[in-house]
C-alpha cells in the first residue's frame, strides 16, 4: 500500500502531533508499506528553523523508514494567532505547489488535523492522485478555539465549521482520538460508519521503567531528599500551568520540587506567574528532543496532566499521560470526563482542573508515600500495555486504511 501522510508538524519538532504521526508512519513502513510524509520545514514551537533546513524551498530526507518531502513555509513562534494562521496557510499552498509531483503515486492520503488548513491541500492531493482521503482528527477544530475564547466572530466561526464538516464529508474515513470526539462528529451529521476511534498511546519500547539519574534530577532542580514533580510537554493555553505554579507555592518549604519542561504560547505567562509568586521550588526549562524525554521521566517521582476547566476538555485526552504511565510513574491528572476515567482505571490520582489546593494536597500525599507511588507506577504500566500500545493501535489504524483504498 502506498500511503501519503500530510502534516504540518513532524520531527525533529517535538510535541504530541509529531509523535502520533511519526510513530504511526514508522509502524506502517515497518509493515512493508511505501510511506511518504509531506510536511514543512521544522520550526515549531519557537519559529526557528534549524540550520540544515534554512534557505530551502524543498528538501527530501528519510526518517523512520519513511520518505519525507519538506516544503517551505512561513515559520513563526507558536504565539500570535494571526501569524500562526499565516504559517498554516503558507504550508497549505506550498504543499500543493511544491509537493504534488515529488510525493508520487498514492493509494491513500492521511492528513493530520490540526492544522486544519492542511486538510484542504490533502483533499486536492487525494483527488489528483485518485487516492482515498482519511482525516486524522486530534483536536475538534475550530470548537476548541471557540471554547478558549480565541475565536469570537460568529460569521468566522460558522464559516470554519462549514469548512470542517465539508472536509469530513469528502473523506473516505475520519479517525478520531477519543470516544467523545466520535460522539460529537456523529451528532453533527458525520455518518457513524465513517468515524473510527484510534486513541493515542505509548511506544512501550521507548518508554518504560528506568533508574533515575541523580545528575538529571539535579538539572531539573531537585535536591537528593526532595520529591520531583514533573510537567513535560507543550506550554499552551490549554494546560492551566499557572494553576500548577500556584500549587507549588502552597508546598513551598516542603521537600517537593516542581519542574516544567517545554515551550509554547503560555510559557511567558507561566514565567511571570512564578516570578510573582516568589517561589524557589520551581524550575522552568526549555523543550527537549523526543529522545531525551524518557530520561527526564525516569528522574521524576510524580508526573502531572493538567488541563483548563473547559467543558470541551472532558473529551480531550492528553497523549503525554500514556507516556507517563508507560514509564511507570505515579500520575496526577487535573482533568474531568474521558481522560479522568482512563487515569482512574490506570490507578492514577485525579483532582478537579484548575484547583491549586486540591493539586497541592494530592502531591503532598504522594510525596509522603513512596510505596504507593511505586504501586501506581506498576499498575499504570500494566494498563497501558493492555490498552494503549502504540504498535497495536498502528495496526488497527492500518486496517482502516486498507479498508478504504480504492480497488
Amino acid at each position: 500500500m502506498r500511503t501519503l501522510v500530510v502534516c504540518h508538524y513532524f520531527p525533529p519538532e517535538i510535541g504530541a502531533p509529531q509523535a502520533r504521526v511519526s510513530e504511526l508512519a514508522k509502524a506502517w513502513a515497518e509493515a512493508s508499506d511505501e510511506v511518504t510524509v509531506l510536511t514543512g520545514m521544522p520550526n515549531h514551537p519557537t519559529g526557528v528553523v534549524p540550520e540544515r533546513y534554512r534557505r530551502r524551498v524543498r528538501l527530501e530526507e528519510s526518517i523512520g523508514g519513511c520518505r519525507v518531502v519538506r516544503t517551505w513555509l512561513y515559520a513563526t513562534p507558536n504565539k500570535k494567532m494571526v501569524k500562526k494562521t499565516l504559517g498554516h496557510l503558507s504550508f497549505m499552498v506550498t504543499s500543493l505547489l511544491l509537493g504534488l509531483r515529488p510525493t508520487g503515486k498514492a493509494d491513500v492520503v492521511v492528513v493530520s488535523s490540526p492544522t486544519f488548513f492542511s486538510v484542504f491541500s490533502a483533499w486536492v492531493l487525494a483527488r489528483y492522485k485518485r487516492a482515498a482521503l482519511v482525516v486524522d482528527v486530534r483536536d475538534l477544530w475550530p470548537a476548541i478555539f471557540v471554547e478558549l475564547g480565541v475565536l469570537r466572530n460568529p460569521q468566522v466561526i460558522r464559516l470554519l465549521e462549514t469548512m470542517e464538516l465539508a472536509a469530513y464529508r469528502a473523506a473516505a474515513a475520519v479517525v478520531v482520538v477519543t470516544e467523545g470526539f466520535r460522539d460529537d462528529l456523529v451528532r453533527r451529521g458525520v455518518p457513524e460508519a465513517k468515524v473510527h476511534v484510534v486513541p493515542n498511546g505509548a511506544d512501550l519500547g521507548r518508554f518504560g521503567p528506568e533508574p533515575a539519574d541523580p545528575a538529571t534530577r539535579a538539572a531539573l532542580g531537585a535536591k537528593p531528599d526532595e520529591v520531583l514533580v514533573l510537567y513535560i510537554g507543550a506550554h499552551g493555553i490549554s494546560h492551566a500551568l499557572e494553576a500548577v505554579a500556584e500549587a507549588a507555592a502552597k508546598l513551598h518549604g516542603e521537600p517537593v520540587h516542581f519542574a516544567f519542561v517545554g515551550e509554547g504560547a503560555a510559557k511567558e505567562r507561566l514565567e511571570s506567574r512564578v516570578r510573582d509568586l516568589g517561589v524557589s521550588n520551581v524550575t522552568l526549562l526549555p523543550g527537549v528532543s523526543r529522545d531525551e524525554v524518557s530520561r527526564l521521566l525516569a528522574a521524576a517521582d510524580v508526573c502531572l496532566v493538567p488541563l483548563r476547566d473547559v467543558p470541551l476538555f472532558d473529551s480531550f485526552i492528553p497523549s503525554k499521560m500514556f507516556e507517563y504511565l508507560a514509564a511507570s510513574k505515579a500520575v496526577i491528572g487535573s482533568v474531568r470526563g474521558e481522560p479522568a476515567r482512563i487515569l482512574q482505571a490506570a490507578g492514577a490520582v485525579v483532582v478537579e482542573p484548575e484547583d491549586p489546593g486540591a493539586l497541592a494536597d494530592a502531591v503532598r500525599e504522594l510525596a509522603a508515600d513512596p510505596e504507593r507511588r511505586e504501586a501506581m507506577g506498576r499498575r499504570g504500566r500494566a494498563y497501558v500495555t493492555e490498552h494503549f500500545d502504540r504498535k497495536v493501535l498502528a495496526d488497527r489504524y492500518r486496517a482502516i486504511l486498507v479498508g478504504v483504498v480504492p480497488s
